[in-house]
């Protein structure tokens, strides 16, 4: 915005500059035109004392009352006592031509003839008048002043009222936002962080409906499941068929409390107000920690191996988050990999790396960017279904709060390979 008032300081300077030089040079010839009565004045001053200095004094009055007469000028022979004004009495002393207002209100150009007598012609006004001309180039002067600011100012109230209309739509729950600002116009980063702003409510919504559609869809059927099974328990009289059936509730409760799990941590990860608690972390010892304990759990003969470059000593990020990032894509590459998944971790560049490789099926290129979004699987067949689709969504919003991106291409294993990647920070540093 700073560059943007400096553009209009700049022009209306150059805008004054401009003006006022051509006001001047029309005043100057106009002044040159209208200088030509007083010239004439001191014309007839000094010729009209030249004609008294070859008469003598005693005629000065008639002389001076015929050539008044003669010329239709007002012209008088004033004693220099009746001459008050000390500026006026030292012009006079200097030979010059002094100008005088008389009680009456007329101005007189006075010129000393000798010590005791003056010699006055009536005068136009010597003080400057605004004449019509005048008054039409100061109104023409700040009427090119509005026009410059109107011209600078139009291009940004049109911009802002579309602003506003697009807006007012995007109110009224339109949630595409689509306003035509260019690149050149003075609120282009406005409107580009409130496209922004549209972008991630019109987000924020679609996950949240998401949400609503796959909690409400993936809720049904356990507890379907569980209807069934306290019928059955209700029905039974043998503990063993009692004892099954509590055993499929309690499945069936905790898949449900595994669902809501999941979409609380997703949820908070939505949250605008959320906060990183960053710390220095040894990432050369947490990798592989973390990938084992993963191991574990997975079905034996699946192999996971660990490379962390020197220099991961001294990671800075939220712990928490990063260690969900890991599992997420270990769990993710583990249900899909045949017998192999490797893990590398490096600090390059301004830069931290973790990626999760595997020699599953892979992601196919049209599906890599919808993998990362909410309650999206890519195979959600009956047989092969497990998790809720929200662990990739996790990931990628838990790498985004540090300021980083996540992305899915082929691994060189020949399955898929997800690289998080966040710049490095300052252990002080968080995000809010």
């Amino acid at each position: 915005m700073a560059r943007h008032f400096l553009g209009l300081y700049l022009l209306i300077v150059l805008t004054l500059a401009a003006v006022s030089w051509g006001q001047d040079k029309v005043l100057l010839l106009h002044s040159g035109q209208e200088s030509s009565s007083d010239a004439s004045q001191a014309t007839a001053l000094y010729a009209l004392e030249a004609r008294l200095e070859e008469v003598p004094q005693n005629e000065w009055s008639r002389l001076i009352a015929g050539f008044a007469a003669k010329a239709g000028a007002g012209i008088e022979l004033l004693a220099r006592k009746d001459i008050a004004g000390r500026q006026v009495l030292e012009e006079l002393a200097r030979g010059g031509i002094a100008y005088l207002q008389s009680s009456s209100g007329d101005w007189w150009a006075l010129k000393q003839l000798n010590g005791d007598y003056v010699l006055a012609f009536r005068s136009s006004d010597p003080q400057p008048q605004r004449t019509p001309l005048e008054w039409a180039l100061s109104a023409l002067f700040y009427a090119i002043i509005a026009l410059v600011i109107m011209v600078w100012l139009w291009p940004l109230t049109r911009d802002v009222r579309a602003l506003e209309r697009a807006a007012a739509r995007f109110g009224d729950r339109n949630w595409a936002f689509h306003v035509d600002i260019k690149p050149r116009s003075q609120i282009f980063a406005l409107a580009q962080t409130f496209r922004k702003m549209a972008l991630r409510i019109d987000g924020l919504i679609a996950s949240h409906t998401d949400m609503s559609n796959a909690v409400s869809h993936e809720i049904k059927t356990p507890l379907a499941r569980m209807q069934f099974e306290i019928e059955l328990a209700q029905q039974s009289r043998e503990i063993e068929q009692i004892k099954s059936s509590l055993a499929n509730v309690k499945s069936d409760a905790a898949a449900i409390n595994d669902l809501v799990s999941a979409t609380m941590s997703y949820a908070i990860l939505e949250r605008a107000n959320m906060k990183l608690n960053v710390g220095t972390h040894d990432f050369t010892a947490l990798v592989p920690a973390i990938v084992e304990s993963v191991r574990r759990n997975f079905r034996p003969g699946l192999e996971m191996s660990t490379q962390v470059s020197a220099g991961s000593d001294a990671v800075v990020c939220d712990l928490h988050l990063m260690e969900t990032v890991l599992k997420n894509l270990l769990y993710n590459a583990a249900r899909h990999a045949r017998s192999e998944v490797r893990v590398s971790f490096d600090v390059r560049d301004g830069v931290n790396r973790l990626i999760v490789d595997d020699d599953g099926p892979g992601i196919p290129e049209k599906d890599r960017q919808r993998v990362f979004e909410s309650f999206v699987q890519l195979d959600p067949s009956a047989a092969t279904k497990s998790g809720f689709g929200l662990g990739l969504a996790i990931v990628r919003r838990a790498v985004e709060w540090h300021g980083g991106e996540v992305r899915a291409t082929e691994s060189p294993l020949g399955g898929a390979r997800l690289c998080a990647s966040w710049p490095t920070m300052r252990a002080s540093a968080s995000r809010a």
